[in-house]
């Protein structure tokens, strides 16, 4: 009987343990799948580079429309480099059930491996299927040349919906166009670049490479954008 009693107490010594590292390892995971990792970043851009030298030039990417926007026009194609070049997919990769999807940027000159963050893509579509059940166009006031805030109560939502910025802490809006599309709004981590960086741009330029060229993510699910005489973020026209 002691001996049975002994073994209980392993058993259930053993299955607590297991029981505190299931609570513990969901955060972790979370983690891995939600932070754009440079060595990861690193990782693909090896794959991609070799890939290309060994393939006479192609790119292991999928095929897109050419309208498709430039930001997630190029996605990668990580069955054509795992596990040629690289042993896995990357964790944070949609692919793996990460919230990124790995694209390339500069594919005619030298492909740079980048990020899109799908958790806009995610809320874009809850409006687009809000607005095509409720068959109407939900304008409200103008924030710009054909562009325009949400009417949020018309689309029976209770507050406004938002995007978590991949540049700092803040919540991003989402704006409609007059073609009905949403878009992210990225006038807040725009305005805090031009003012604190002050980088030497110009009107009618579009100012969106502020944050594609130094940033791992895309201001991807966007509407152009340019400065006034202020210098500050405006749509462009």
């Amino acid at each position: 009987m002691k001996y049975n009693v002994k073994w209980i107490g392993i058993i259930l010594l053993v299955g607590s343990l297991m029981m505190l590292t299931g609570c513990m390892y969901p955060g972790d995971e979370k983690a891995t799948r939600e932070i754009p990792y440079e060595d990861q970043l690193n990782s693909v851009q090896l794959a991609v580079d070799t890939y290309q030298k060994n393939s006479g030039g192609l790119l292991p990417i999928k095929t897109r429309d050419q309208e498709t926007d430039l930001y997630i026009k190029y996605p990668v194609e990580f069955s054509k480099i795992v596990p040629a070049y690289m042993e896995k997919i990357p964790s944070n990769a949609y692919e793996t059930g990460g919230i990124y999807q790995y694209v390339l940027m500069d594919v005619e000159t030298k492909p740079v491996v980048k990020l899109v963050d799908l958790r806009a893509a995610e809320r874009i579509r809850e409006l687009k299927l809000r607005q095509n059940i409720n068959s109407s166009v939900p304008f409200k006031e103008s924030v710009g040349e054909h562009v325009y805030a949400i009417d949020y109560k018309k689309m029976g939502f209770k507050e406004p919906v938002t995007v978590p910025s991949p540049y700092s802490d803040a919540q991003l809006p989402i704006v409609i166009g007059g073609n009905g599309e949403f878009y992210v709004d990225y006038s807040i981590d725009l305005h805090r670049i031009l003012q604190n960086e002050k980088p030497n741009v110009q009107a009618g330029e579009d100012i969106r490479h502020l944050l594609s060229d130094d940033y791992p993510v895309l201001p991807a699910y966007s509407l152009p954008y340019t400065v006034n005489s202020e210098n500050e973020p405006v749509f462009l026209k």
